[in-house]
């Protein structure tokens, strides 16, 4: 039986003016989002990978509206109520920011470096009315504790703790309000190895116990595989192919993310990397390309894909792609465990 669908991202944009000169008149536009849709599933994780400037941190931002959307919807469906972010003013957002948590990239910098863990923990708590005094110091340590730290610790400083135990500070924080959506943006980019999978584990783990809805964004396929049911793939702006993980990784359909899977490393260090390098570099966001806008660096592109922008279809199994030449390349895949 599948979940009801959470969110919904419908034509999504989100375009940064360029301006020049003194009285900044507007000569431009870099178009980080750029007319993009997808949906999440309740308990799902939605993997959002691209390289570094394809947009998919500018995504996740916009969809728990850290930025304004250009253009869009941006639907959460809740309690059987579908509430379009997009369109809420300030006050309506403020109801709505609890059931939307974000954690970012990097612990260091999204911690406040003169609150204790139990101000960093507790502010959501004490700003929405929720709890306070003794109640307060009882739904911290909770949360301390749910994410892996002793509770003792919470009258502590950031800089007491080391980068995976800031995370975990970071993910309690997020979880305070006990929110249906939490966007995590590339969570675990910042930390060893050996602390990545401990998170990862702890995001499972949570996932689980809170019957959460992640969208994971990373550059990390080998991360993503490892805790995303579905993955989309975003080359400068746009969604290129989305599908199911084991699916993707083993039959893409779009020459990117065939490149993406090439530099994904073998577990075993006696099998050889044939790695397909991209040619050139990616264009300019301000000023895409005609047509397809990966016919640039792509070895099999032909003269529609010049001149015709691809429109992402539903090519079967919810397998989407946006390519002209899906159903008659054979792009090579990955077998994952």
């Amino acid at each position: 039986m599948e979940m009801p669908i959470l969110l919904e991202v419908k034509n999504l944009k989100k375009y940064f003016p360029l301006t020049k000169g003194f009285f900044k008149a507007k000569v431009g536009e870099v178009k980080a989002v750029d007319d993009i849709s997808f949906y999440i599933r309740e308990g799902e994780t939605l993997g959002l990978v691209g390289e570094s400037g394809c947009g998919k941190t500018t995504t996740g931002k916009v969809i728990v509206r850290a930025y304004e959307p250009t253009s869009g919807d941006i639907i959460l469906n809740i309690d059987g109520e579908r509430i379009n972010v997009a369109k809420l003013n300030k006050k309506e957002l403020k109801g709505v920011r609890r059931y939307m948590q974000m954690v970012f990239q990097d612990p260091f910098s999204s911690l406040n470096p003169r609150m204790t863990v139990k101000e960093i923990i507790g502010e959501p708590l004490i700003v929405n009315g929720i709890a306070k005094g003794k109640e307060l110091d009882e739904r911290v340590a909770d949360l301390m504790r749910k994410v892996g730290l002793r509770p003792e610790y919470m009258r502590r400083y950031p800089h007491a703790f080391s980068g995976g135990q800031r995370q975990r500070i970071s993910i309690a924080r997020a979880l305070a309000l006990n929110p249906k959506l939490v966007v995590c943006d590339e969570p675990v980019s910042a930390l060893d190895v050996s602390i990545q999978a401990q998170v990862l584990n702890l995001l499972k783990d949570l996932q689980e116990e809170y019957q959460l809805t992640y969208l994971f964004i990373s550059h990390d396929l080998s991360v993503v595989e490892h805790i995303s049911d579905r993955v989309a793939v975003m080359y400068l702006g746009k969604i290129v192919e989305l599908a199911r993980t084991e699916e993707l990784f083993e039959n893409p359909k779009h020459p990117y993310t065939e490149a993406l899977l090439s530099a994904v490393p073998k577990p075993d260090p006696k099998l050889k990397r044939d790695r397909i390098v991209l040619k050139g570099d990616v264009p300019d966001a301000s000023n895409p390309p005609s047509g397809c806008y990966f016919h640039t660096r792509c070895n099999y592109a032909k003269e529609i894909c010049k001149e015709v922008m691809p429109s992402l279809e539903d090519i079967g199994n919810e397998h989407f792609v946006s390519c002209h030449l899906s159903r008659e390349l054979n792009l090579r895949g990955v077998l994952i465990s």
